[in-house]
């Protein structure tokens, strides 16, 4: 009688639970790879898009102040806005609140303000200088 050794032995095709495992575990990390990069890409989004709209909305009243010749301080109210765009909406947790007069230059028309902490990061620096809008 002959006894089998492991080397005589022939393995079976397929995979063993340990490297199926191992498959598993090294997909869930390149998808939650993914999602983290995904996130980040979407703040960066909102964060760009809210600063659009700033811009945006400012050169339209200033559009506005130099069609009509109108001075600081004079009237100037969001319906007078939709002769040149439409009034931004809601980005991420930004909501708009505009003035009702033309400001100086260097000061913003339309002011955003964050509806929470994690809003903070989608509106312009402290430091900014809107001279130029």
């Amino acid at each position: 009688m002959q006894l089998t050794t492991s080397l005589s032995m022939k393995r079976k095709a397929g995979m063993t639970l340990l490297e199926l495992t191992v498959v598993i575990l090294v997909l869930l990390s390149l998808i939650t790879i993914l999602f983290i990069g995904a996130r980040a890409w979407k703040k960066g989004s909102d964060r760009s898009t809210n600063l659009i709209n700033l811009r945006n909305c400012q050169q339209a009243m200033r559009g506005h102040q130099n069609t009509h010749q109108l001075a600081v301080g004079d009237a100037f109210t969001q319906t007078m806005l939709t002769d040149y765009m439409k009034f931004p909406t809601t980005v991420a947790t930004v909501t708009y609140t505009a003035g009702t007069t033309v400001t100086e230059t260097g000061t913003l028309w339309l002011v955003a303000s964050a509806d929470g902490l994690a809003g903070a990061d989608y509106g312009p620096k402290a430091a900014a200088d809107y001279s130029e809008w």
